[in-house]
């Protein structure tokens, strides 16, 4: 007679089992991300915070701890002052602007006509274009002798040859210049955020305005607007960080001037640390983005809490 044993459950493997709980596996899935996060960021930061506390400079590399001095010598320049008003301008003027444009551009995409699926396809090339190409093709635009816009003004009888603006080369002029090309690469993200809201609303509210009498104002900024607030909140938050730290355009387009017209916080504080080899001073400059982006981000996040529906 032939006993048949019992089958006998193998014990499960400890690391299988520790993997099963899902805040060890949530952990170890998000733990590369913030560690490239920490690495990428939170090192830069902590050298700056190094660096600004110090007189470290490329000709003198011995470290020195001056306190708070530096921070002090910067809010003490009146150079530094117009350059944060420059910051502030520049960021806000180029988001308000590329908000209206994206806007509108949403609304026309939404509605059906030939060839719509191309355009919406044209409309992400200022974004996706380099910079660098970008700007030159601007340059151009906005030279003193060759401008396009210029010959077009000439043209329309709007202004003369003599009367001819100097984009570049007149400080109000030169910041309206970053801005709107700023403004020019933001609007394609703008156009994106606002299709996506629109969309997302249902059908049968935009209808029941409509039987209601609401006009395409009134649906417009009395019912889209409040409901997609947030999303579009969320898309600012993310061109003002990106805006408020870059200097790529003004770099390449100004390079800060006239005479400091168009000088912003990244600029400057690339000028001073990289170019002028004043790295502690340099250093200071760029940790004042830090609290004003702190307090607009936070501003903006209650502002969304609030509005959500």
């Amino acid at each position: 007679m032939v006993a048949i044993a019992d089958s006998v459950p193998k014990p499960a493997a400890r690391f299988r089992f520790i993997l099963d709980r899902r805040d060890v596996l949530g952990s170890l899935m998000v733990g590369p991300a913030i560690l490239y996060v920490l690495l990428l960021v939170g090192v830069p930061f902590l050298m700056a915070v190094y660096y600004s506390l110090s007189a470290y400079t490329i000709y003198d590399p011995s470290w020195s701890f001056v306190g708070l001095d530096n921070f002090e010598d910067v809010v003490a320049d009146p150079v530094f002052r117009q350059t944060l008003y420059n910051t502030f301008i520049f960021t806000f003027g180029s988001q308000l602007l590329g908000l209206i444009l994206g806007k509108f551009g949403a609304l026309v995409l939404l509605r059906p006509f030939p060839g719509r699926k191309l355009v919406r396809a044209l409309v992400i090339l200022p974004w996706a274009v380099p910079i660098a190409l970008a700007t030159v093709a601007w340059q151009w635009m906005f030279d003193s002798l060759y401008s396009v816009i210029n010959w077009t003004l000439i043209a329309l009888g709007v202004v003369t040859r003599s009367d001819a603006p100097n984009w570049l080369g007149t400080p109000h002029l030169a910041m309206l210049s970053v801005i709107v090309v700023n403004a020019w690469r933001f609007f394609p993200f703008a156009i994106v955020i606002f299709l996506a809201g629109i969309t997302a609303i249902p059908q049968d509210v935009l209808d029941a305005a409509t039987v209601d009498g609401a006009g395409f104002w009134r649906r417009n900024y009395q019912i889209i607007m409040p409901m997609i607030l947030p999303i579009v909140a969320v898309g600012l938050i993310f061109g003002i960080v990106f805006t408020f730290t870059d200097l790529s355009i003004v770099f390449l387009m100004t390079m800060g001037g006239p005479v400091g017209a168009t000088s912003v916080l990244g600029f400057s504080g690339f000028q001073t640390g990289i170019v002028s080899g004043d790295v502690s001073h340099g250093a200071a400059i760029s940790l004042f983005m830090l609290p004003v982006l702190f307090v607009v981000v936070v501003a903006m996040l209650r502002f969304i809490r609030r509005r959500e529906i």
